[in-house]
């Protein structure tokens, strides 16, 4: 899967659940939360002051083994 701004939080966590560690190492503690699901990537990192161009690039070395 390849992860972009519109990806939800629901949509990741439920393709990979490695994803979890990455947002959360981010400062998105509350990925679990039922509002959370919803949100795509990009909306839950501008509440939380993260570049999601950033996030997105990381998630997606991360989940295709080029980042450890």
């Amino acid at each position: 899967m390849i992860i972009t701004k519109e990806t939800t939080i629901d949509e990741l966590i439920k393709s990979d659940e490695r994803a979890a560690a990455i947002l959360m190492q981010a400062g998105m503690n509350c990925i679990g939360c039922a509002s959370s699901a919803g949100e795509t990537l990009e909306e839950a990192a501008f509440e939380h002051s993260i570049d999601p161009v950033l996030l997105v690039r990381k998630l997606n070395l991360y989940l295709n083994g080029q980042l450890v």
